[in-house]
């Protein structure tokens, strides 16, 4: 049989988990509909999602269509959590978008969609909740055309001539042949153009009905059939895979999740995992609804593998040659996460450390000086949801700071510095020597060399670059530093020394820690010369509301520091569009009401960083400090 890993898609609130559950019970796997609001769905197993009543963890679930094995990924819709739908995304063969036909298109819903046309994923686009009050399908499907893409096609019920307009939009020979020859396009040859379309990211069919109800759903089961593109795989072919999501069994053994792109793994198996290895101890594979344990998975499917040291995003084998890559925005938001009980400080830690296995974007920061740990996120619910965590999986009740923005820093100008070996103020054995540059924006971190390659042995060069981009992390005012050039212009060592008996003299010999602890010394004096500039991140924002409103609301967004960049007035509505602050978000919203009488909306999505207004914000450091020398020597000359 094929396989098809389907995504389901959505704006918080629009159905999707719903929807799983109708389909799932449609094709025989429930007996009974389980309710979002009850907290007795298949697919939210934890605590704070069935009270909330919100998906916060992509959970997998598997059942047939004709002579298709769908693994189903339902997905968060709560913008908090789009680093969950970040990774889904990236295993997708096909996506299910679901939109409420109450409310719309939704702020969620664009970025899903702008996500979905940027990666060529084929989608299915799902109109939901027609049997609430308000639901108005006509205007939704405008909506879509509109705010979505214009490529779409009503199909509920199918009508031919519709199908053959859209595709008469999208292929120029297509039109030619169907103005020549009508009668030659049957239905069945219909379906196959628009299969095809639809294969390419290039057509959207849209389905009506309601999740609660049954309405609908269908069809759009055909739809899921007919028109996704399913795959039988290259189960004989080298293993290749990606991980996209780790979580820990009741004893601590990680499980990876992992979408295998060909080849076969079998238990006891040993695989390639970046840049080692590791052996398969168990394999649990997705069959009629729930993960079932098996001797071996094969390409197209999606595993749960037990036994290996992995992080999201690793690669098994060879690297695919289709994985996709979706690029959400970076968190934007920092707190400090203390433990209410001091005797927690040590497990906190480890407890957060664990939980930056199943999501890589909560990046922490450890004080060791003043003993506090930072995670970053992107928005409050969040903390709720690392708050539940570490109470209900590892005992320990925690409390956060108030949440503030994470800023970074680009380096302004051109700086060097130098320490020589064996010449004060130098204590270490070894020469270090660096420049630093501004790189092009999203180039990264380069270490480069003006010295050879040969003039030290490797692993103090690598010491170099290993601690630069450790210290860099921390910029002149604490902030992390992007999009840079360091060169290495000097070096130096002293050959390894031995007593009588060949007995290894450190006080005489350079070692690998001399220059992992020279070089913040000579990195930040260098970057202190060259300066730095503070940026914020920003957001893109679209806002509507009454065009009689426009004054208040421009207003307002001046006192947010925002720059609208268009403003379009269609009948008795405004549309603006601009960038803010990601840090006045959150007021705007607050405050948009009250300027709107209620009816303004605003999306907001990351949309880089500018320079601070006014003066730069600082944060506080959490090594020992390079840019205070004295400080700095005391700190690690006592670690040494």
């Amino acid at each position: 049989m094929k396989t098809l890993n389907l995504g389901i898609l959505a704006h918080v609130d629009a159905g999707k988990t719903s929807l799983t559950e109708r389909l799932l019970h449609t094709a025989g796997i429930i007996g009974e509909l389980g309710s979002v609001d009850d907290g007795s769905t298949q697919t939210d197993t934890l605590a704070l999602e069935r009270a909330r009543g919100i998906t916060i963890k992509a959970a997998v679930v598997s059942f047939a269509v004709g002579d298709v094995i769908v693994n189903l990924i339902d997905t968060p819709g709560h913008p908090d959590f789009i680093a969950e739908v970040e990774r889904a995304l990236g295993v997708l063969d096909g996506a299910v978008l679901v939109l409420s036909a109450v409310e719309g298109v939704q702020a969620q819903t664009r970025i899903l969609m702008r996500t979905l046309r940027r990666l060529g994923i084929p989608a299915l686009l799902f109109v939901n909740k027609l049997d609430r009050r308000g639901a108005d399908p006509d205007r939704v499907f405008r909506e879509i055309a509109e705010k979505l893409t214009p490529s779409v096609v009503a199909m509920d019920p199918v009508a031919p001539d519709r199908v053959a307009d859209l595709l008469a939009t999208l292929d120029e020979d297509f039109l030619t042949e169907y103005l020549t020859d009508p009668d030659a396009f049957t239905p069945s040859r219909l379906q196959a153009e628009l299969t095809a379309k639809v294969v390419e990211g290039l057509a959207y069919p849209v389905y009506f009905g309601s999740a609660i109800t049954g309405a609908g759903i269908d069809a759009l089961r055909d739809g899921i059939e007919n028109l996704l593109p399913a795959k039988e795989g290259d189960a004989d072919g080298p293993l290749s895979g990606t991980v996209f999501k780790v979580e820990r069994a009741p004893g601590g053994e990680k499980i990876a999740y992992v979408r295998l792109y060909s080849g076969t793994v079998a238990v006891r198996d040993k695989v390639l995992l970046g840049d080692g290895e590791g052996k398969v101890t168990a394999i649990s594979v997705f069959d009629n609804g729930s993960a079932v344990s098996s001797g071996s998975a094969s390409a197209g499917r999606i595993a749960k593998l037990s036994g290996l040291d992995v992080r999201i995003g690793d690669v098994f084998g060879t690297r695919p040659r289709h994985a996709q890559v979706a690029l959400f925005s970076p968190p934007t938001l920092e707190t400090v996460v203390s433990p209410v009980h001091a005797v927690d400080r040590g497990p906190l830690h480890q407890a957060l450390t664990r939980l930056t296995e199943q999501d890589p974007l909560i990046g922490l920061r450890h004080d060791e000086i003043r003993g506090e740990t930072s995670v970053s996120l992107y928005g409050e619910v969040q903390k709720e949801v690392i708050q539940a965590t570490l109470a209900e999986e590892y005992g320990i009740d925690v409390t956060f700071s108030e949440t503030t923005t994470i800023c970074v820093e680009r380096v302004s100008g051109t700086g060097s510095a130098a320490e020589i070996i064996d010449k004060a103020p130098n204590p270490f054995l070894a020469t270090v020597g660096l420049r630093v540059e501004p790189g092009p924006a999203g180039s990264g971190i380069s270490f480069r060399l003006e010295v050879e390659l040969g003039s030290m042995p490797y692993s103090f060069i690598k010491a170099v670059e290993d601690a630069v981009k450790e210290t860099l992390r921390e910029g002149v005012h604490g902030w992390e530093v992007l999009d840079c050039v360091v060169t290495m212009t000097h070096s130096g060592y002293h050959a390894r020394q031995s007593h009588a008996y060949g007995t290894f003299d450190k006080s005489m010999s350079s070692t690998a820690g001399d220059f992992r602890d020279l070089t913040p010394l000579v990195l930040m004096a260098a970057l202190r010369q060259a300066g730095t500039t503070v940026h914020e991140p920003m957001h893109r924002f679209t806002l509507q509301a009454p065009a009689d409103t426009l004054g208040p609301v421009t207003a307002l967004l001046a006192q947010a520091w925002a720059v609208p960049r268009t403003t379009l007035t269609r009948g008795g509505t405004a549309e603006l569009d601009g960038e803010i602050p990601a840090a006045k978000t959150h007021e705007v919203h607050q405050l948009l009401p009250s300027a709107t009488r209620g009816e303004g909306t605003m999306e907001t999505a990351f949309h880089g960083y500018r320079p601070v207004r006014g003066a730069a914000p600082s944060r506080s450091r959490t090594d020992h400090n390079p840019l205070e020398r004295k400080e700095y020597l005391l700190r690690v000359l006592r670690r040494v």
